[in-house]
């Protein structure tokens, strides 16, 4: 059935299913993109931070901390994530566990951040971002409402 022109049938939908047919639907999208440039979504955290660091080096551990909670990657996965980084050549690592950005990774960065960039224009067609800025804080409230937290920068 079709609830998108009936304002009393969409109240009823569940959000559970919704905001999981969101995320599945995003997140494989963003997924692909990445892709595109052998990338999955924890290196490109990591590679998009260091290349916001301005030049300066951010330690290994507050990085694996900051991401470890997104989208269940955990501990472990984000240590994974850094290692493929400094295998490729696409960061580097210091004594003191220190990383940098290096040269091929600020390129392969900004390639696919262009890329992803579009697929962000993709998911958010014909949504006007006074729009957008409801629904998350409509989700933020849910969040809040069932005694949970969720954070991103």
């Amino acid at each position: 059935m079709d609830y998108s022109h009936d304002d009393t049938g969409l109240a009823r939908q569940p959000i559970g299913y919704w905001s999981w047919a969101a995320h599945e639907a995003t997140v494989t999208h963003i997924r692909a993109a990445l892709a595109e440039n052998g990338l999955t979504q924890p290196p490109w955290w990591v590679l998009n931070q260091l290349a916001g660091a301005a030049g300066e080096a951010a330690a290994r551990d507050e990085l694996v901390t900051l991401f470890s909670g997104y989208l269940d990657t955990g501990a472990d996965g984000m240590e994974e994530a850094v290692d493929s980084l400094l295998e490729r050549g696409l960061a580097a690592q210091d004594d003191g566990a220190r990383l940098r950005i290096t040269p091929e990774g600020r390129a392969l960065r900004d390639r696919a951040y262009t890329r992803v960039m579009r697929a962000r224009a993709e998911i958010h067609e014909g949504i006007p971002d006074e729009e957008f800025v409801a629904a998350l804080k409509v989700l933020q409230r849910m969040i809040h409402n069932v005694g949970a937290t969720a954070y991103h920068q």
